[in-house]
């Protein structure tokens, strides 16, 4: 397979899983398949929960936004991501998650405001640094392992100042570089995992174990662990693009996030054309903050052939 048709996968499969999930978010388990039960049938892009059909939501806005900055800027320029981000959150998005939203308003500098957040709340593992990675994981795959694991932890950092946080997303990040270079990643794991800090190493060791099942998770998904490893187990316990999403989306919870991780690393698996038009056609990016810009396919596409260049 073409590289570029697994670096178009990645940064598409992930928005696709995005808006996906997002009509099924804090819904209970089997709500998805329950309510489309015949694979390729199409309306699934059905809306909901607030969202319109084949909308995104600030899962992709953010990778969006950190695309554009890594673009523009001719590299990593965190204080330009972290402007970014503030601008967003200054507009007032459909959704923002909690940590994030507070670390973004809380008038801090870019270097100081997640930290100070975590200081003062001793809880910031969520997965809100995971879910927007798709794009920055893309960008630097070419740069080696070192590189694009250190990039993971820096940007996670400007959110999330646990670094269980920067941690998961550094495993994502190294997920899809492997596949990026038709390596199969999920056996590529045990030798990812010893690249994590040691005070992490062994709860994502748990979430990403062969016989893990998400059922076994002791937080709820839009914690950094369960959610990489109910990805990571969508991707092993299915054989299609379209499968894993659906197993992610039916595990309930923080749906859009589950499905949009997922579809990073699906999409980056079997790459862009595994993923059914009827889902590709219908959805498009908002980008609140930015001029009323709206995002679509041919806009990803040409995102993601930028980003793997």
């Amino acid at each position: 397979m073409k590289r570029i048709q697994r670096v178009a996968g990645a940064v598409v499969g992930s928005a696709v899983g995005d808006a996906l999930g997002g009509p099924f978010e804090f819904g209970p388990q089997g709500v998805f398949s329950a309510r489309f039960p015949t694979p390729g049938a199409g309306g699934e892009m059905c809306g909901g929960g607030g969202w319109d059909p084949g909308e995104a939501t600030d899962d992709t806005q953010m990778a969006v936004l950190v695309a554009e900055s890594l673009l523009e800027r001719g590299g990593l320029d965190l204080p330009d991501i972290f402007a970014r981000f503030q601008r967003w959150a200054a507009s007032e998005p459909k959704d923002i998650g909690l940590q994030t939203e507070d670390v973004l308003t809380n008038g801090m500098p870019w270097d100081l405001a997640a930290a100070v957040h975590f200081q003062g709340n001793q809880r910031a593992a969520g997965n809100g640094s995971l879910m927007r990675a798709s794009t920055s994981a893309v960008r630097f795959a070419a740069a080696g392992q070192e590189a694009t694991m250190d990039a993971a932890r820096r940007i996670a950092a400007l959110t999330h100042g646990d670094r269980a946080a920067w941690e998961g997303t550094a495993i994502y990040h190294e997920l899809i570089r492997l596949t990026l270079e038709d390596a199969d990643p999920l056996t590529e794991l045990p030798d990812i995992l010893a690249l994590v800090h040691p005070d992490h190493r062994g709860r994502y060791a748990t979430v990403l174990a062969p016989d893990w099942h998400p059922d076994q998770a002791t937080e709820f998904n839009g914690a950094v662990w369960p959610c990489l490893g109910s990805a990571v187990w969508a991707l092993r316990t299915t054989t299609s693009f379209e499968d894993a999403i659906r197993a992610a989306i039916d595990l309930g919870g923080d749906t859009d996030t589950v499905a949009a991780v997922t579809g990073g690393l699906a999409g980056a698996y079997y790459g862009f054309d595994a993923i059914p038009t009827h889902w590709t056609q219908p959805f498009h990016v908002p980008l609140p903050g930015f001029h009323g810009r709206v995002l679509r396919l041919a806009d990803l596409l040409h995102l993601a052939r930028r980003l793997g260049g």
